[in-house]
Order: C-alpha cells, then sequence, then structure tokens
C-alpha cells in the first residue's frame, strides 16, 4: 500500500515525510482494516512531525482523523460489516482496568495508545484498529468534511463542555482553526455568545461568517468580559489575555496536546476563583455525543483538500496559518 512516512522527526520546511509502499496491514483479532479515503490533517501531527511530541514510534504513518471503509475483520471482531463507513480517532486503545478506566475517564489513561503517534495512521491506504474504538458514522456530510470531526470536532467539544459556559453565557475563542470552527457551531446551537480571537484576518472573517458576535486579533480585548475561554493556540502566552477577558468565576480551557510555555501570571488574574485547566485527549462518550450533536445541528467543516502526496504542503500551510477551516488528504 501507498503510505506517507515519518522517518524521524525535523521541521516541516524540511518536508520530511516520504511517500513509500508498505506491507498492507492484517487486521489481529478484536481489529478492523479500513481502506482509508481520508484523512485530517491536525495541529497535532504537526507537533508529532517536529518532534514537539517525543517518538514513540519510528517510523510513523501520521494522521488521526481517518474516514473509511471496513474491508476485513479480524477474529472475534463483529461490530461492523465490511462496507461499513467509520471514522478512527486519535484514542486507539485504552487498558480498560486502570482508576481512570474505570471511571469514565479513560481518555486519562497512562497506558492509552494513539493513532499516528503511537501506532501507524491514516497517512496510508490503510490502517488497522481496534473495532471497539472505531465510531459509527452518520450519513451525509462526504468523508472529506467529515474527517475534522474525529479531532478537531471531538476536542473542540470536550473543550467547550470543560470550559463550563452556559446557553445564553458569552465564550472567548482564541485561535481560530479547525477546533474552533467546528465549536463554534455547536456553542451557536447552545445560544452561546462567541468573541473570536485570531491574529489572522481570514480567520476573524470566517468566525464572523458562522455567527461570532465580535471577532478581533491577538491584540485586542473582547468588548465584553466572557463567562469562559478556550484557547486553541499552541501559544502559551495567550493565557494571560485569555483569564484578563474572563468574569469572575469564569474558567481558561486549553484544548491542545503540546504548549509553547506559559509566561509568569501575577496572582491578580487567577484571583476571584478564575481557573485554567488542560483538555487532555477525549473519551469514547465525548466522540459519541459530539457525533450525534453534530449531525443534529448539522455541523458543516470548511475544508481545503490536499492529495496524499501533499501532506507536506498541508503541514507547510497548517503552521502558517494558511489554512481556513481544516485541511483534509484525500487517500
Amino acid at each position: 500500500m501507498k503510505a506517507c512516512v515519518l522517518v524521524s522527526p525535523a521541521p516541516v520546511e524540511s518536508n520530511p515525510l516520504r511517500i513509500v509502499e508498505l506491507p498492507k496491514p492484517k487486521p489481529a483479532a478484536g481489529q478492523v482494516l479500513v481502506r482509508v479515503h481520508a484523512c485530517g490533517v491536525c495541529r497535532t501531527d504537526l507537533h508529532v512531525v517536529e518532534g514537539e511530541l517525543p517518538p514513540r514510534k519510528s517510523p510513523i504513518v501520521p494522521g488521526h482523523q481517518v474516514v473509511g471503509i471496513v474491508e476485513e475483520n479480524g477474529a472475534h471482531a463483529s461490530r461492523f460489516q465490511p462496507g461499513a463507513r467509520v471514522g478512527i480517532p486519535w484514542l486507539h486503545q485504552t487498558c480498560g482496568a486502570c482508576e481512570y478506566c474505570r471511571s469514565a475517564r479513560e481518555n486519562l489513561c497512562e497506558r492509552a495508545v494513539f493513532t499516528g503517534w503511537m501506532v501507524d495512521g491514516g497517512y496510508a491506504e490503510y490502517v488497522v484498529a481496534p473495532e471497539d474504538f472505531v465510531y459509527a458514522l452518520p450519513e451525509g456530510a462526504s468523508d472529506l468534511h467529515v474527517a475534522p470531526l474525529l479531532c478537531a470536532g471531538i476536542i473542540g467539544f470536550r473543550t467547550l463542555r470543560l470550559s463550563g459556559v452556559r446557553p445564553g453565557g458569552r465564550l472567548a475563542m482564541y485561535g481560530f482553526g479547525a477546533a474552533a470552527h467546528v465549536a463554534i457551531q455547536v456553542a451557536r446551537h447552545w445560544n452561546i455568545g462567541v468573541y473570536a480571537i485570531s491574529r489572522d484576518p481570514r480567520h476573524q472573517k470566517l468566525a464572523l461568517d458562522l455567527g461570532a458576535v465580535w471577532a478581533g486579533g491577538s491584540d485586542d480585548e473582547p468588548p465584553q468580559k466572557v463567562d469562559a475561554a478556550m484557547i486553541f493556540a499552541p501559544a502559551g502566552e495567550l493565557v494571560a489575555p485569555a483569564l484578563r477577558a474572563l468574569k469572575r468565576g469564569g474558567t481558561v480551557a486549553i484544548g491542545g496536546i503540546h504548549m509553547s510555555p506559559i509566561p509568569p501570571l501575577d496572582y491578580s488574574l487567577l484571583y476571584h476563583e478564575r481557573a485554567i485547566r488542560s483538555v487532555a485527549n477525549n473519551t469514547r462518550q465525548d466522540g459519541e455525543d459530539f457525533l450525534r450533536i453534530a449531525a443534529e445541528i448539522p455541523i458543516h467543516t470548511e475544508v481545503r483538500e490536499f492529495a496524499l502526496e501533499q501532506a507536506n504542503e498541508a503541514l507547510n500551510a497548517l503552521k502558517n496559518d494558511a489554512i481556513r477551516g481544516a485541511a483534509v488528504l484525500r487517500i
């Protein structure tokens, strides 16, 4: 099969991904073999490629927003019939036995395995995954438009939940890429007023097109204090402005797996019970809940299509904030 492989981390400007031929994987017991149709390009992929997430498997096939068709079942795998359209997410597998897995917090499992970082992912024609961690996908949206829902969408949804903002409240979003452009649609569905902060005027316009009540640059403050803030850009310097934008008792929820150092904070920014919390991965229940709501709304994703051979180009565009919405590889 054709696959896009990272041998060792390097700046994306050096175009480190290589197209190679790999053996077609065989599904083990409990796994499904999926013929990949589309794979979203995520900022986490960028962190893997550039080594901000330390290598866990080398070489590695990145990609964890996978949409495709089940082609073969491994032994004892019967949840999906061949031909079923499914999604493969970031969370590849958990231990199922630790205190976190037993308390509905499998996103914190210390023995969790992640797609496209610890096992080969979706920048390839085929991929295998445990059937219990694969999502059935709603009908309607195309493979290209569904792909960003499988990480950007789910993480944005979990971040929105953990921010604590309630219907009728006000929410600031810092960084308006793939996750934010999905999360805003859920927020508006819940009657939450969204204030978008992005350094890119194109992303500000997208936010307004999607229903934001205000959009400004990275040096701007929302015109009103907000009940909660979400940070999707991997920039630690945004934490202080997000705290300044909060009302008393508000929360800043950080929806990324990697972030640059957070500068020293004056305690007055945290006082009055303001909080900072990270968002670590997601549970399968998050995914099920989000995909159900996404179908109800229905959510529309803006995508820019790339061929598998253009994976380096897609990651470079992502790094330079040149993607309106989400980048997706058509396999």
